[in-house]
């Protein structure tokens, strides 16, 4: 009798291993809820790594690393680095996981796709197929 309740015990153990697997990949790319951008009031991002259209790393020059973007909860957004500053508007569609910044004064809006949206990490697609990831500061 003990030896046959071996095999499903394996089996058992073999699909909470292959459920617990599933549920954390399941974490990425996932596009959470619009107060994850902003937090309570504000929140600052930073560039942690970019990818290219064909999703080679780019190297990040030291003016990247100290890139801020930050999501005010009216709407507002300012980025900032030590070579320049934009500020504006942004829009965020969770549904259909995109985000457009609007630059104050300026005609174009930058559109991205929203890859992945979490309480520390935001993923951004540009339409040409680069990605910027930003960490929560």
């Amino acid at each position: 009798m003990k030896t046959s309740l071996s095999p499903f015990r394996y089996l058992a153990s073999l699909l909470v291993l292959v459920a617990l697997l599933t549920a954390s990949c399941s974490q990425e790319n996932k596009v959470g809820e619009t107060n994850l951008l902003y937090g309570t009031d504000s929140k600052v991002w930073k560039t942690d790594k970019e990818t290219s259209a064909t999703g080679d790393k780019v190297a990040q020059t030291s003016a990247d690393k100290k890139t801020e973007l930050r999501f005010y909860a009216n709407g507002n957004f300012n980025m900032s680095s030590p070579t320049q500053t934009m500020q504006g508007t942004y829009t965020f569609d969770q549904a259909a996981k995109k985000i457009t910044l609007t630059p104050a004064g300026g005609p174009n809006s930058l559109s991205f796709d929203v890859v992945n949206l979490t309480k520390n990490e935001i993923t951004l697609k540009a339409p040409d197929g680069s990605q910027m990831m930003l960490e929560a500061d």
